[in-house]
């Protein structure tokens, strides 16, 4: 028997493998191809799709499973940590948004209803594309990517009372106020709903059946907590999307979120492509060729009015015009919402034949365009910010402390104050290092500040903001920051600004060592890596291996691994240059415990080069520094040992400084 639907979907996926093979070969983003499949393989391309409303039902399916999985990755800790973003930025950018574009149509010649409706649909953005191109691009807690994203969610949450509205503007004005009044308690209802389900019913739910080691069961349940809450959402008459977005905070509350989000992203991905093919396929493209000026024309109006007007709701908030310019350009297409709005606003008569097609094909254009804007906009920045700006602008309008070293040489720099900056902060503090902490979220500055914290506000990416740290006088700077775009670019300054500093830079991926390394950082930790060494150390822990063979053994691969990684670059720091001369050499710090064999004791009597291989360059002794000391000198507690040699030496010397269990 066949099957209409599965026939489609082969075609689809067919075309789709071959459009996309295409695609990579050329560096095309993947967004592009499945637009392109659609196209061909919709009704006004090559007719070989049939199916075209149960495609459509399934690209639904993409967009919740797609805000399900966003659900899960953000939980509501993080949501709280961007509300600014959210009620501020979202409002200014949707409301900004909407009064341009409805002026704009009544010039035009639109009645009211109708330009109202127009600056509904311009003022949304794509959550699922722009989201989707932050994950690949490891930018999502990056400044840019957390005020996208809280704008985003703004815009998912206005598009209720847009759909509430849309039947008023084409004169169904019946019952109004009381639908509202509804719609606001089962609003509050549901978001009740969210809070008692993620804080005890899920969770408990999820225990007894993860008991079970079903990972089938684990699965259906994953899957039925997520489609149940979108029913109600959308019972409620709030959208689909925004339900399952709801859900997928439910389970980020639990401990069984990463399982969870393991288990429903090869179905995402699935789904999600049917939604880009199914717009491609609603495309006229006869449409499009008759009237390509006109409609290339008002595609790059739409991307260059979103793109001011999103990048000013950002200057508002107090970040930098470089993080402006990155939030104004990735949300200057028209988004999924918009398409599913104007689908409400079709049946009401508010979008004629024409002016539909005109706003498929722009919309269209601009979710194609995208992957590239977001890709070209930091080129983009760097180009705008050589330009004879204000100060002020360029820094941000956020009124904090202008940076002043009280230390003026040999002080640490940590960029970032996420997870890695704090731990650095707090071991600089406690070790007696003088340190300043340069940070772009205003709550944590402020937060942080009333605390004692050295911590100011700045866009590191500024020459200006390093200089004001005094960075030609640090010691070291660390940059902990999870934007790797603008990771480099701190690097090259940081190298350019001060070529002897010893720079320190975080990374979450291998395959970022190459470039870092080439734009002079001396030392670059993968998190991929360092995670894998933890894991070992643990398993071996647990195996009962003795403690000094395990510090021996990660010792070792610490050094072949990192000087592998070094030999990427063709350029680096004279540490580096060591190492590469010198590969099975390091210089470690050893502190001499209270009961260390080593106190009272001579460096003539322990002949530490001849009996373990290493020298002992210098010993710090309180604030003294004792620089190629003399034999004679009798080693006291809690002195600092400077030593040379191979690292499994320097992990059997370290065993002098312990005190004896």
């Amino acid at each position: 028997m066949e099957i209409p639907l599965l026939n489609d979907i082969v075609i689809i996926f067919g075309l789709s493998i071959a459009i996309l093979f295409i695609c990579h070969r050329l560096r095309v983003p993947t967004i592009v191809g499945f637009l392109l499949a659609g196209i061909l393989a919709g009704p006004y391309g090559l007719g070989l799709v049939k199916a075209v409303h149960e495609v459509e039902i399934l690209a639904e399916v993409g967009v919740v499973l797609l805000l399900f999985t966003i659900g899960i990755e953000l939980s509501l800790e993080k949501l709280l940590q961007i509300k600014k973003s959210i009620l501020m930025g979202g409002s200014i950018q949707v409301l900004l948004t909407f009064s341009v574009a409805f002026v704009i149509a009544r010039q035009l010649g639109q009645p009211v209803g109708d330009s109202i409706f127009i600056g509904f649909l311009i003022s949304l953005s794509s959550t699922a594309i722009v989201l989707k191109l932050m994950q690949e691009r490891a930018e999502v807690d990056s400044p840019h990517g957390r005020t996208a994203l809280g704008i985003l969610i703004f815009q998912d949450i206005i598009i209720v009372p847009m759909i509430l509205v849309t039947p008023l503007l084409a004169g169904a004005t019946g019952g109004a106020g009381q639908s509202a009044l509804v719609l606001i308690v089962k609003g509050i209802g549901i978001i009740g709903l969210v809070i008692v389900s993620a804080k005890w019913i899920v969770p408990q739910v999820l225990y007894q059946i993860a008991r079970t080691r079903s990972q089938e069961l684990f699965l259906l349940s994953i899957v039925v907590i997520c489609l149940a809450v979108a029913w109600i959402t959308s019972s409620a008459g709030l959208s689909l999307a925004l339900g399952a977005f709801l859900a997928g905070l439910i389970i980020s509350e639990s401990e069984y979120s990463q399982q969870a989000l393991g288990s429903i992203l090869p179905f995402r991905d699935v789904f999600t492509s049917f939604f880009f093919v199914s717009i491609g396929m609603l495309l006229d493209v006869g449409f499009l060729f008759r009237h390509p000026g006109t409609i290339a024309l008002i595609a790059l109006g739409i991307l260059v009015l979103k793109s001011i007007i999103a990048g000013f709701a950002t200057v508002l908030l107090g970040f930098p015009l470089r993080t402006s310019i990155l939030v104004g350009l990735a949300l200057s297409q028209v988004g999924e919402f918009s398409f599913i709005l104007s689908k409400t606003g079709v049946e009401h008569g508010l979008l004629a034949g024409n002016i539909y097609q005109m706003f498929l094909a722009f919309y269209v254009l601009s979710m194609a365009a995208t992957p590239f804007i977001i890709t070209l906009a930091p080129r983009l920045a760097d180009i705008i910010l050589r330009m004879p700006l204000p100060k002020r602008l360029i820094s941000g309008f956020y009124p904090v402390a202008e940076i002043k070293i009280d230390v003026k040489r040999q002080h640490l720099i940590i960029i970032g104050f996420g997870v890695s900056g704090r731990n650095v902060a707090r071991a600089a503090r406690v070790a007696g290092i003088p340190y300043v902490i340069i940070e772009m979220n205003p709550e944590t500055i402020r937060s942080e500040q009333a605390q004692g914290e050295p911590i100011y506000y700045g866009d590191s990416t500024q020459e200006t903001v390093l200089q004001n740290a005094n960075i030609k006088d640090a010691r070291i700077v660390v940059t902990a920051i999870n934007d790797p775009i603008a990771t480099r670019r701190i690097t090259e300054i940081t190298r350019r600004l001060n070529p002897k500093v010893h720079l320190i830079v975080r990374t979450p991926y291998l395959q970022e060592m190459k470039s870092l390394y080439e734009l002079g950082a001396s030392e670059v930790i993968p998190e991929e890596f360092e995670t894998s060494v933890e894991i070992f150390t643990r398993v071996l822990a647990k195996y009962l291996i003795p403690r000094d063979e395990i510090e021996k053994l990660v010792a070792e691969i610490r050094a072949d691994g990192y000087e592998m990684f070094r030999s990427l670059s063709k350029t680096s720091s004279s540490f580096s240059d060591l190492k590469l001369q010198l590969p099975d050499v390091e210089v470690s710090a050893l502190r001499v415990a209270e009961r260390s064999p080593l106190v009272g004791k001579s460096l003539a009597e322990i002949e530490m080069r001849k009996k373990y291989g290493v020298t002992v360059l210098a010993i710090r002794r309180n604030s003294q520094i004792l620089s190629n000391p003399n034999v004679n000198i009798p080693f006291c507690a809690n002195d600092v040992l400077f030593v040379l040699g191979p690292p499994d030496k320097v992990a059997k010397a370290a065993v002098l400084t312990h005190s004896p269990e």
